[in-house]
């Protein structure tokens, strides 16, 4: 019966139809011929998938994300990164990762990312001489690091999916998103040198200076969001409130660069994603449940203890998984597909669910550079002019940095666990 589950959603996929509609409709063939419950349930387990206060995060960081994007921040953040590390051999690829980086710190995904800063981002590295495939490549690359530094929308998910500390797990994901971001940059350096990229602009303190009261405002939101989130004065749907109605301030009141037609674009647009995102939650929500009722997590795990009892071997399986699954399927999905089955697993083989969850968010963050279905990588493809597979190809050589980091996350526990218990002692 759980074959006719995945068949049926598998051929709902390759017809054509949404990763949503592809989910409940396959959970709905299920509970049909199963008989197992009334078809009813299948609708009350979609609502209850997305009646979680900690969820209605997600909106508000959408909102957030698309705010900043609108009202000019992300310039003014891409402009402090280049007078802090544009000097450097390839400056602008590096200026690059390190807008990623702060930008991380407001939106929480990597497509906001890859959006808003990335179109910034590709035309000033064609304008200054880079190659477009090396622009698309980093640009691909360093969106990723968006949902591992908090906030980050797909911890929300894990973090209700797995009843553990969102707050834990923001914290936990900064060292291993700081590790990606010096990763890319010894790539950019190695690549730069090879190619004689040049040196963007002098360090200047007066230019430094400038550029950081400039973006003064805009840096202040990563520490609203993350200050508050860690200390414990915000809940995570509390902090993305803050940044929205923050972002709404320095749009319409400082930098006067949002009007009421730009809001309600804005809006509409944010209305879409949110919709879009929690109707995948609600429709893998059944597929998830029906997994768990059938005791799939059971199996599995009898099956992979029978299969090795290393945690070394396990781990590298999971990871494998991962990076299998996240090729085809959207991220939100895929995690809450497998974190019912594969957590318990996990914590079964000695793994914190704190850390498990970086380990989990981290692969699935490297899926969105591979194809079929590579969302970053469309979106990119779109504002470089280049075709898919050309991205694809640009991409490629920035996977070798990041799948390094990951397997250093997933074996060395403390990378990822260090700040959480150091700061919820």
């Amino acid at each position: 019966m759980i074959a006719i589950l995945f068949i049926s959603t598998l051929l709902l996929m390759l017809m054509g139809a949404p990763v949503a509609v592809a989910l409940g409709g396959g959970s709905l063939i299920f509970v049909m011929i199963s008989g197992q419950v009334p078809d009813l349930v299948v609708l009350h387990r979609m609502v209850g998938g997305v009646d979680s206060f900690p969820l209605l995060a997600v909106p508000f960081f959408i909102l957030a994300g698309n705010l900043m994007n609108s009202s000019g921040i992300t310039n003014r953040i891409f402009e402090f990164a280049k007078a802090v590390v544009g000097w450097l051999p390839g400056g602008l690829g590096h200026v690059n990762v390190g807008a990623s980086v702060v930008f991380a710190g407001m939106s929480g995904a990597a497509v906001a990312d890859a959006g808003g800063l990335g179109s910034i981002e590709i035309k000033a590295m064609k304008d200054a001489g880079y190659d477009t495939e090396f622009s698309v490549g980093i640009t691909a690359a360093s969106s990723t690091i968006g949902p591992i530094i908090p906030p980050s929308l797909p911890m929300v998910i894990y973090g209700v999916l797995a009843s553990a500390s969102i707050g834990k797990l923001f914290a936990a994901g900064f060292v291993p998103g700081l590790l990606m971001a010096l990763s890319l940059m010894v790539m950019i350096a190695v690549i730069a040198r090879k190619r004689r990229y040049p040196v963007d602009a002098a360090f200047r303190i007066s230019n430094l200076t400038v550029r950081t009261k400039e973006a003064f405002l805009s840096l202040m939101t990563p520490v609203i969001v993350a200050g508050g989130i860690i200390t414990g004065i915000l809940t995570p749907t509390e902090a993305a409130i803050a940044a929205t109605a923050y972002a709404l301030f320095l749009g319409l009141i400082v930098y006067q660069s949002l009007n009421l037609k730009r809001l309600l674009w804005v809006s509409l647009r944010s209305i879409e994603t949110t919709a879009v995102v929690l109707f995948v939650v609600a429709a893998a929500s059944i597929f998830a449940w029906i997994l768990t009722s059938n005791n799939v997590a059971v199996e599995l795990s009898n099956y992979l203890l029978e299969l090795t009892d290393s945690k070394a071997m396990l781990t590298l399986i999971i990871l494998a998984l991962l990076l299998v699954v996240g090729c085809f399927m959207e991220t939100i999905a895929a995690m809450i597909i497998l974190v019912p089955v594969l957590l318990p697993v996990a914590v079964q083989f000695g793994f914190d669910p704190i850390h498990f969850g970086v380990i989990m968010v981290l692969t699935l963050m490297i899926s969105l550079l591979t194809p079929p279905v590579g969302v970053v990588l469309y979106v990119l493809s779109s504002i470089s002019g280049l075709t898919f597979e050309r991205c694809v190809a640009a991409t490629m050589p920035f996977l070798v940095p990041l799948i390094a980091v990951l397997l250093l996350v997933a074996f060395v526990p403390q990378i990822s666990l260090w700040l959480p218990n150091l700061v919820f002692q």
